[in-house]
């Protein structure tokens, strides 16, 4: 069958009805995007698809020797070093290897028959197959692509923040590439260069891949088609979520179209039975009548509440330089976060400040707060610069008030003003009165930055605000900072989010800041072209070390002279060069396995239509040529 089939599946939790009769199918090498706000039903229908919850109704087809992969959002681990974390995903692969080992060893003192041979070949058909001597080669280059150094594969698992766990786990399954990768929420506690590590890993995945996923961006890059779980039921778009919103936005046009059409006729009708039900057209009336019963009605889906700005007073005025930073340092103990920092914000800026996590993104916005004094340098806020901050803990919330007393109680607003200031930020009806201790952290997130909004500042300084939100949600937070005429300074990962607001790109990277005046696309841009400028110029300086390095020796090496450099350090005894010559054999087939990989890369239909990428693998690919082949000789010297 070679595909996930997933069809009439049912699920409800007493009277709440989650999702009905919902069919799509996910063959290899697709990526389907799982879309739909929260508590539309998307991780219980991933779970129902994974056979961890029980469906009402439906079933899910696959071949039985599929493997799978599950990355959750709660992530558990042992209590191991990260490396022992990551060998465990190929427990099985070293136990076949451990039993080669053997069965190598039995060969070698000549005690084995001819089935014990056989044997053998299968053991190492298998271990090939399971691509066995590629194991670290794997391991390191997920984990560094996730943003993990040697110090963290040599450290403890229970060290490891809530973050680092969950991107433990991610790796884990991206490490056995099984045939059908389940991954809910991937992008939470990722920074943009590892989502965008992410982003290739998977758009090179030849298995199928069913995510769950608020990021737009990252399903633009990596969906092939779109589930869209809505109103109880899923539909399913052939293409990414840009492509998904222009069909779902259509189609909703049409729909109305056609319902507005019926409504027309539908009172059309109703009003020639009304004039005729008594007169010499009662029979065609009640024809009519008969017709109007039996008509399928056209039913639209409940439309998404949209943002509405102008409700809101606009801010104060201030001065033409918000803030103003000359040369500031920030250090915790020994440790400087960044030095000699400047930047400028002025009255109108919408600025993004991106960069890989533990740059100081964070840091820099509490010391412009003030929470935090610079190490050295200056923060200056300009005249009547009135500073609302979120942050992502929400500290400014009453827990014990109910959605609408917060409004109410904080700005004396009347009920009907509030409850439309809510429902901008959808808060509906009764969910008004639900208590703010027992809001999911995204409703949370909603609501603080409503109250954000309704204080009257005029420099919003934001740190992730869109952080467990979903797409509904950033779209009224998008909205709400597309048209506030003040300033505002925002960290965030969502690059979707940071592409539609901003109009500054701060980049943050080794304690420097680059300044892109333009959004998230623009910076992208720019930066990419910066980084060919430099390949380009270092290309000479790197050609001319290569030749330099494969010019012949012009002098003839003698036998003397080459015992002299192939013998082990005088005094090394024989169990000294046997262990040298086993961290050859190993440090050659590590080399072989990423030689491997490269292959593989070069094969990639997708990579080759990149002319760049397939010149830079080809080089590399060259390199580790080399590489081997220097290898095999120390090898043979040692042997």
């Amino acid at each position: 069958m070679r595909e996930l089939l997933v069809d009439g599946l049912s699920k409800s939790f007493g009277t709440l009805n989650l999702f009905a009769d919902v069919s799509f199918r996910v063959a290899k090498g697709e990526r389907a995007g799982l879309v739909g706000a929260n508590g539309a039903g998307k991780t219980t229908l991933m779970r129902c698809i994974l056979g961890e919850e029980e469906p009402e109704t439906g079933t899910v087809k696959r071949d039985a020797e599929d493997s799978i992969g599950y990355v959750e959002q709660q992530a558990s681990l042992g209590t191991g070093t990260l490396h022992d974390e990551f060998r465990g995903a190929f427990s099985d692969i070293f136990r076949l290897g451990e039993k080669k080992k053997a069965l190598e060893k039995e060969i070698g003192r000549g005690g084995a028959d001819e089935e014990r041979l056989a044997e053998y070949g299968r053991i190492v058909e298998r271990f090939e197959h399971l691509e066995g001597y590629d194991v670290e080669s794997r391991i390191r280059r997920v984990a560094f692509g996730l943003g993990f150094t040697d110090d963290d594969l040599a450290g403890s698992v229970a060290h490891l923040s809530g973050g680092q766990k969950t991107r433990v786990c991610l790796a884990k399954a991206l490490l056995r590439e099984p045939d059908f990768l389940f991954l809910d929420e991937p992008t939470n506690h990722l920074d943009i260069r590892m989502i965008e590590w992410l982003e290739d890993f998977l758009r090179g995945y030849r298995g199928g891949v069913l995510l769950i996923s608020h990021d737009r961006f990252f399903l633009d890059r990596v969906a092939t088609k779109i589930i869209g779980l809505e109103n109880q039921t899923a539909t399913v778009y052939a293409g990414n979520y840009s492509y998904y919103q222009k069909v779902r936005d259509e189609r909703r046009a049409a729909l109305e179209s056609a319902y507005e059409k019926q409504q027309e006729k539908i009172r059309e009708t109703e009003e020639y039975i009304r004039r005729y039900k008594a007169g010499i057209k009662a029979k065609q009336a009640r024809g009519r009548q008969s017709r109007l019963d039996r008509m399928e009605r056209i039913v639209l889906p409940p439309e998404k509440a949209r943002f509405n700005y102008f409700a809101f007073h606009p801010p104060g005025e201030c001065a033409e330089r918000v803030v103003e930073i000359e040369d500031a340092a920030a250090a915790f103990g020994d440790h400087t976060v960044f030095s000699h920092l400047s930047m400028l914000v002025r009255r109108g800026d919408g600025v993004a400040v991106v960069g890989a996590n533990g740059e100081g993104k964070t840091t820099l916005l509490r010391m412009i707060v003030g929470e935090l004094e610079p190490a050295a340098g200056s923060v200056k806020l300009g005249s009547r610069v009135k500073i609302g901050y979120f942050s992502q803990q929400h500290e400014g919330l009453h827990k014990e008030r109910t959605v609408l007393e917060e409004i109410l109680y904080e700005f004396g607003t009347d009920e009907e003003t509030a409850r439309g200031y809510l429902g901008a930020f959808l808060f509906r009806g009764d969910e008004v009165e639900r208590v703010i201790g027992e809001l999911s952290g995204g409703e949370q997130s909603r609501l603080a930055f409503l109250k954000l909004m309704l204080t009257g500042a005029n420099f919003l300084v934001l740190d992730e605000p869109t952080n467990h939100l979903d797409i509904p949600a950033k779209e009224a937070v998008e909205e709400a900072l597309m048209a506030f005429p003040g300033t505002f300074l925002v960290v965030s990962h969502d690059r979707y989010f940071l592409d539609k607001v901003a109009n500054v790109t701060l980049e943050l990277e080794h304690g420097k800041l680059a300044r892109y005046d333009g959004n998230y696309l623009y910076y992208r841009e720019k930066k990419s072209a910066e980084e060919a400028a430099e390949v380009a110029e270092a290309a000479p300086v790197q050609a001319a070390k290569e030749s330099k390095r494969e010019q012949p020796n012009p002098k003839k090496e003698t036998p003397a002279e080459k015992e002299k450099r192939i013998a082990p350090p005088p005094g090394v005894s024989e169990e000294k060069r046997q262990e040298m010559l086993q961290r050859a054999e190993a440090e050659l087939a590590m080399a072989e396995a990423e030689l491997k990989m490269l292959e593989r890369e070069m094969n990639d239909p997708e990579l080759q239509q990149d002319p760049e990428k397939s010149r830079r693998i080809a080089e590399e690919y060259a390199e580790k040529e080399k590489e081997i082949e220097q290898r095999y000789e120390k090898w043979g010297e040692l042997l």
